[in-house]
């Protein structure tokens, strides 16, 4: 079984605890990628980020400086959001930490898809992000089939806590054959089900502490998560997508 989440706006850079020790596996893209955002201003670079002048200031000396190859940050502790406040990696057992290794992946604009463990530098660049490529007009374009590919080279099943801007670069080409499941955090208001961004981070990454921690490998075994008030919803899903709901 497979995990996928999306990556986090902020990153930091700490080889103190773990030093990343595996290779993203489309590196030789993210080279590519790399050189395609040096060739760019600081003024179109600001464009493309939609962002701040101190963020922007950050972000190109990144990018001037990034060292691929180095000695690098585990994805898992290099992305700071809300999500992975709420996994919690950095308490885990032992036991639960091997299961992020074995199977969580981080969907990314920069690196296209990531094992836990694989070794990051801090970037900014969004899967949506108005970004040409060569011939490519978007991110979505340039990595194409290649996650999608990635994540079902074995018949495995998918688990997806991702945003809808990076699920949809698996969901495009998905097969009817594949298991793929999303889970979706939601409350009733006024008879229908609605969905908090802040909220449905903060589930995703309780899910995926839950998962490692039960060292869950039966997909029918996400239905007992029941943190944050969540309880599953049957009526309300199905084999594709498992819908929890705040009591």
């Amino acid at each position: 079984m497979k995990i996928i989440v999306s990556p986090a706006k902020t990153m930091i850079e700490n080889t103190d605890s773990y030093i990343g020790s595996s290779i993203p596996t489309y590196i030789d893209y993210s080279e590519n990628l790399l050189k395609e955002i040096r060739k760019k201003t600081y003024e179109e670079l600001k464009e493309i980020w939609k962002c701040n002048e101190k963020i922007a200031d950050e972000n190109f000396e990144r990018f001037k400086d990034m060292n691929l190859q180095g000695s690098l940050t585990p994805a898992i502790f290099s992305y700071q959001g809300i999500q992975y406040q709420y996994m919690a990696v950095n308490v885990m057992e032992a036991s639960a930490i091997e299961y992020i290794r074995e199977n969580l992946y981080i969907l990314s604009g920069f690196f296209g898809i990531l094992r836990a463990f694989d070794g990051v530098s801090p970037y900014r660049l969004e899967m949506q992000a108005k970004f040409f490529v060569g011939e490519h007009k978007n991110l979505y374009e340039f990595w194409g089939d290649k996650i999608y590919k990635k994540l079902f080279e074995k018949d495995d099943v998918v688990i997806n806590l991702a945003s809808k801007e990076y699920s949809k670069t698996v969901e495009s080409y998905l097969s009817k054959e594949d298991k793929f499941i999303s889970c979706i955090f939601a409350e009733r208001k006024e008879g229908k089900t609605v969905q908090k961004a802040t909220l449905a981070k903060m589930a995703r990454g309780e899910m995926v502490n839950f998962i490692a921690s039960n060292n869950i490998q039966d997909e029918e075994k996400i239905k007992e998560f029941d943190r944050l008030g969540f309880k599953f919803d049957k009526e309300l899903s199905n084999n594709k997508k498992y819908v929890f709901i705040l009591e």
